[in-house]
């Protein structure tokens, strides 16, 4: 019996700098950019080597397409620590997209509409896509245009947090339409978490503040006389 081959999982190939600094520029010359961005014109490599040491800080080819290739005196690490920096912010604030579905049938009372257009407008407000389905079963494939009537109605009742980012359209026994979140949803349930959020540090305000005073005229005052029982 032949042996059972291993399975490898392929390496994937870990991403190098290939930038090229200091003595890893090769060219005899190139155009030299000051650390602050000044232009020094074209330079020997050796002669921009010996100005970028004499200030402590590194040779960068920036431009190496360009004739002669455009250097720029940087503090490399630095700069990659910044680069670096960048980049996780703008993955921290890349916003994944979610598409939510909500399926309904063209026959649909009306406290089931009610219903399914609050799934609706609660997707929307969290800034998620809807896509709505119209399912036809039997002689409704004939009525075609009383599912498009129904996502068009459910559309423009939620108008004001959702647009139409794809129209009504026919798939098989299905009619799909997708809604888009608009720049005013999720405003209204933000300004009432932060409504909540003061409210809740006021309750704790209170529950921390000394009793007041008794009023001055629980307090006896000058020249009256008190009389006990």
């Amino acid at each position: 019996m032949r042996p059972r081959r291993r399975r490898f999982e392929p390496v994937r190939p870990v991403s190098r700098d290939t930038t090229r600094i200091n003595d890893a520029i090769r060219v005899p010359r190139v155009r030299l950019i000051d650390s602050d961005g000044t232009q020094l014109g074209i330079k020997s490599t050796d002669e921009a080597l010996d100005y970028a040491y004499g200030k402590n800080l590194d040779l960068v080819e920036v431009a190496a397409q360009a004739d002669p290739p455009v250097a720029k005196v940087m503090d490399y690490g630095k700069y990659r620590y910044e680069q670096e920096q960048k980049a996780k912010q703008a993955r921290k604030h890349q916003s994944q997209i979610q598409v939510k579905e909500i399926k309904l049938r063209p026959k649909i009372g009306q406290h089931d509409y009610n219903t399914k257009k609050g799934h609706v407008e609660r997707f929307l407000n969290q800034r998620a896509k809807v896509k709505v389905t119209i399912m036809f079963r039997g002689r409704e494939t004939a009525h075609p245009e009383r599912g498009r009537d129904l996502l068009l109605r459910l559309a423009d009742d939620v108008k004001e947090i959702g647009q139409i980012e794809s129209q009504p359209l026919l798939d098989g026994r299905n009619m799909v339409m997708l809604l888009g979140p608009t720049k005013n949803a999720g405003v209204k349930r933000d300004a009432e978490d932060e409504d909540a959020q003061r409210s809740k540090e006021a309750v704790q305000g209170d529950r921390h503040r000394p009793d007041p005073a008794p009023a001055d005229d629980a307090q006896p005052q000058p020249g009256e006389e008190v009389v006990e029982a």
